[in-house]
Formats: C-alpha cells, sequence, structure tokens
C-alpha cells in the first residue's frame, strides 16, 4: 500500500532535541508527496560554551542516536536525513563515512548528510575556496575546516559564532548572520558555506546569493536537495537558494 501523504517517499529525519529551525525547514522545502518524520536525539545537557561542552553534546548524540533511529524506523521511511550537522563533519572523511555506515548499519536505509550535500553542492558549483559560517566552538570548526581540506577545498576565512547554548544557535538573527557571510567573503571566494541546522540560514542564503553573485549553501537546503535527488525527485524548490531551485 502507498502512503496517502508521503506517496513519493518517507523521509526519516534524525535532530537534536534541542534544534527548533531544522524541522519547520525541511517542512517549507517539501514537495508534493513526500514527507518528513522526525525522530530526536535526547539532549540532556545543552551547554556549549567551549571546546569541551561542545564535544560533550557529541558525545550524547552518539549515545542517543540508535535510540532515535529506531524510534523513526516504526514509520517505515524509504530514506534517511540527518536533521544535525556537526557530528557529519567530525573526523574528517572517515568519521563522515564511519557515520553514515553507522546510520545505514542500524536502519538498512541510505542516508543524506550535510557534510555530504555540501560536498555534492561545492562541486556542483565548481568551488575551490570557500568562506564557512558555523555556530560552533573553535573546535567544531577545526573539524569543518579538516573535512573540507580533505575533500580537496580551501577555507580562506572561518566564523564561528561560538553560540553558548544549544537552543541559543537558534537566536541568532539575520543581521547577525548577514554580518558573518560578509566576514567571510572576498572576491577569491567562490561559495559560502553555512554548517549547524539549528542557524537560520535558508532564505537570507536565497537572498545573499544575488547580492553577492555566487553561490550561498545553507546546510539545510543542501541536505534536502540530496535527499530529493538522491530518490529521484527534480522538483524545483524556489525561495531556498539556486541547488533547489535550478539543480
Amino acid at each position: 500500500m502507498t502512503d496517502a501523504l508521503g506517496w513519493r517517499r518517507k523521509f526519516g529525519v534524525i535532530a537534536p532535541s534541542t534544534n527548533t529551525i531544522v524541522e519547520p525547514d525541511f517542512y517549507a522545502m517539501t514537495v508534493p508527496g513526500v514527507t518528513a518524520h522526525f525522530s530526536r536525539i535526547h539532549i540532556r545537557n545543552q551547554d556549549l560554551s567551549d571546546d569541551a561542552n561542545f564535544e560533550n553534546l557529541l558525545v550524547q548524540i552518539r549515545a542517543e542516536i540508535g535510540f532515535a533511529c529506531e524510534r523513526v524506523l516504526t514509520c517505515e521511511p524509504d530514506y534517511m536525513v540527518m536533521g544535525m550537522s556537526a557530528e557529519t563533519f567530525w573526523g574528517g572523511v572517515e568519521g563522515n563515512r564511519e557515520f553514515v555506515s553507522q546510520i545505514k548499519g542500524i536502519t538498512g536505509l541510505d542516508v543524506a548528510t550535510g557534510a555530504e550535500a555540501c560536498e555534492r553542492a561545492l562541486k556542483l558549483y565548481g568551488a575551490r575556496k570557500i568562506g564557512v559560517v558555523t555556530p560552533y566552538q573553535p573546535v567544531g570548526d577545526a573539524n569543518v575546516v579538516r573535512f573540507f581540506g580533505e575533500i580537496g577545498f580551501e577555507v580562506t576565512a572561518i566564523e564561528g559564532l561560538k553560540c553558548p547554548t544549544a537552543v541559543s544557535i537558534a537566536h541568532v538573527t539575520e543581521d547577525e548572520l548577514r554580518a558573518a557571510i560578509l566576514n567571510v567573503n572576498d572576491p577569491e571566494v567562490d561559495a559560502i558555506v553555512q554548517c549547524g541546522t539549528n542557524l537560520s540560514m535558508v532564505r537570507l542564503a536565497d537572498e545573499a546569493e544575488r547580492w553577492l553573485g555566487k553561490p550561498v549553501i545553507a546546510i539545510n537546503a543542501a541536505t534536502w536537495w540530496m535527499a530529493l535527488r538522491e530518490n529521484g525527485i527534480k522538483d524545483k524548490v524556489y525561495g531556498a537558494g539556486s541547488l533547489l531551485r535550478d539543480y
């Protein structure tokens, strides 16, 4: 039998319990016949005030992610989507591969991750030098730079906003994000990448592409784009950047 609403695809989505942005972002970018079904990773301590606390967030995610995957499997999804990004960059290319392998091992399904989605998007655009905006502490930024460096991209500048808690990431304003974009941009930069699925960046990235004249990749848009295209869904989505509109 075909699902009444998700008749094309049902996506199982994993996100931290503290995240208030990625779920409405994915719903806003959905297309007819595709549904997203969220399962939350319980974050008991959301303090991100320094490197040690930031790494503790990853410890919590690793302890809980299996349970979140098992819960969402009960709705019989066709594909998995990661509604978080830090863990997908951690440990560089090999760390990402291990993470994807873990999710596939638990669910038996293919999976879209923010790190791989950004890699695909940057290669599609032919970018080489990038500026990056994150909500992370320095240890998180270091893993982002490592990942992009290992896949052949030069991070010329990175702006880590050092958000003090997991929930406070969603409090970052458009003005702050606009300033961060401009801080990491220069004439040599081919594209801007935003990491952190709890930063509200999709709409601003779409606008920024017009006033910068170059790709601005919001990670939620990139991850959703990868999920759709991997499943043969070519529908255009407007207002979420050139990836979903043109590719």
